[in-house]
């Protein structure tokens, strides 16, 4: 099949893969743009896999204020070279990254963060509310673990949806990333600042203290 150049250019910038790549999952969809998509998620998938287990020490702290100053993200982002960590590509990541925390206010980068006492309060609170609108016992546990999965979605970085493209989370963005360059890239950590975010009048210094 004939594939034009509107199409692969069409779906390069929609999921950063390669001319090439793009071409070949063009031709594998048929012309189909959502399934030559998919075909590079799961190419971008497999490829990330094999580069995971390598050490990425090198990369960028990146920072994001919002408008007006009202909000601010500091995120730091690994890759394995300086050389990486200097490309357009990485470095247009990370401070979309960076707008990703600004927007969605995620907790945690990766479920795997989540301290058990958390959890175990969700699932409790997912118990409760299914119970009180008369579930079945022997479908509770399923509900509940249906619920978590959205909290997950909610808070974890990762797993969140990429306020850019709907169709692509974090982790397929990050993932197709790894594809395209190479290297295994990892999000360590991240921090969110809300201005007067936790303050109360209690909190508030007074006049003295605060030129001291």
């Amino acid at each position: 099949m004939e594939i034009s150049l509107d199409l692969v250019k069409d779906l390069r910038q929609r999921t950063g893969a390669g001319v090439v790549d793009c071409k070949k999952a063009l031709q594998e969809a048929n012309g189909n743009v959502e399934a030559a998509i998919d075909y590079l998620r799961r190419k971008g998938l497999a490829t990330a896999a094999k580069k995971a287990g390598r050490i990425a020490s090198d990369g960028l702290v990146s920072s994001y204020i919002h408008a007006g100053g009202k909000m601010g993200v500091l995120v730091e982002v690994n890759c394995e070279t300086d050389f990486v960590a200097k490309t357009e590509d990485f470095q247009a990541f990370v401070k979309n990254i960076a707008m990703q925390i600004a927007a969605a206010n995620p907790q945690y980068v990766r479920r795997e963060e989540i301290p058990p006492e958390v959890l175990e309060k969700e699932r409790e609170i997912y118990r409760l509310q299914a119970l009180e609108a008369g579930k079945p016992t022997k479908v509770i546990d399923k509900i509940v673990e249906g619920k978590l999965e959205r909290f997950y979605s909610e808070v974890c970085l990762l797993e969140q949806t990429y306020i850019k493209d709907s169709d692509l989370t974090v982790k397929e963005l990050l993932e197709a990333l790894i594809a395209k360059i190479g290297e295994n890239i990892t999000i360590r950590r991240f921090s969110r600042f809300q201005l007067g975010e936790g303050l109360s009048s209690s909190s508030q210094p007074s006049c003295s203290s605060s030129m001291k």
